[in-house]
């Protein structure tokens, strides 16, 4: 879902797209970057024995923070863009999903460096170079918008 909004706003930002369709705004995630998991799962990897780990921030944010963020990213309002769409929500939602990574800290002296608000602000920035890309793809008349792909040989 994180990477439907991005991609959304990229596409936004660059006239693709004008309407992104979410659910529930109030579920709480805790969102982190790739990078540091790998960095924590290297850590694991050099401990004399195995042992189990959870790797999360510790911080919850809502889904309406991540879109918030993400078209705030893009200079745009999420409230011209964002509609919600009930076929979203899921029945058995869980309200709050938060880990704690005290053990992973205490014992790997692993933390988190990317924080959600330079996460969401990396990929937003990726997602509206991609969209760049895909307007000039558009643009120069190797794409088919009934298809919505590129034309192979220009045909």
């Amino acid at each position: 879902m994180t990477r439907k909004v991005t991609r959304a706003v990229g596409r936004i930002s660059r006239g693709l797209q004008d309407k992104l369709y979410l659910g529930n705004l109030g579920a709480q995630r805790d969102w982190g970057f790739t990078g540091d998991y790998v960095e924590a799962m290297w850590l694991m990897l050099q401990q004399q024995d195995p042992d189990d780990y959870v790797i999360a921030t510790g911080e919850a944010h809502s889904v309406g923070d991540l879109v918030e963020l993400a078209f705030a990213a893009a200079g745009l309002d999420w409230r011209r863009h964002v509609e919600i769409d009930r076929r979203y929500f899921r029945p058995t939602e869980i309200d709050v999903l938060r880990g704690d990574a005290t053990k992973a800290r205490e014992v790997l002296g692993w933390k988190p460096r990317v924080t959600f608000s330079d996460l969401i602000k990396m990929m937003v920035e990726h997602d509206i170079d991609l969209a760049r890309r895909e307007s000039a793809v558009s643009q120069a008349g190797f794409a088919d918008p009934a298809r919505g792909a590129a034309i192979a040989g220009g045909d």
